[in-house]
């Protein structure tokens, strides 16, 4: 099987049945896709498939091949974080920080088709995502000043 994986070709010899997160956690090393609720509801798992945003956690590896994935590792790097994570950095916007990998890859995604959303338009794109600590606000608040910067 063959992936790109935040813009690197990948070949396994995985089970094609094994989802997606299993593969970037557990095989890649990669933890920014976390596992929340294992069934693609709180979006702790989010990636971007071909720029869409995707849960990962039941998300089948064979659906991915010939497929450009990409997680928070491959937003930024190291010493040059994306802006997003820049903002949210200096928001204050996550407070446990489990669920941020998922928004950041969400919003990044909105940003990149629809540069100065509205608070709807971003409040849409994150509704996939569970935040427990509360922080939805600092979230939002976070995504506008990305977008004017």
């Amino acid at each position: 099987m063959n992936l790109t994986i935040n813009n690197q070709k990948i070949s396994l010899g995985l089970p094609e049945n094994s989802t997606l997160l299993s593969l970037l956690r557990d095989e890649l090393g990669l933890s920014g896709p976390k596992l929340g609720c294992g069934e693609g509801e709180c979006g702790a798992c989010m990636v971007l498939v071909d720029g869409r945003p995707q849960t990962s956690c039941n998300l089948p590896l064979w659906s991915v091949q010939d497929h450009q994935v990409t997680t928070l590792e491959g937003l930024g790097k190291a010493g040059q974080p994306h802006a997003l994570q820049k903002v949210f950095i200096e928001e204050n916007a996550g407070q446990c920080g489990y669920c941020l990998s998922g928004i950041l890859v969400s919003a990044s995604a909105l940003l990149q088709q629809t540069p100065q959303p509205t608070r709807a338009q971003i409040c849409e794109a994150l509704d996939k995502h569970l935040c427990r600590c509360g922080a939805h606000e600092r979230i939002i608040r976070a995504v506008e000043r990305a977008a004017q910067a």
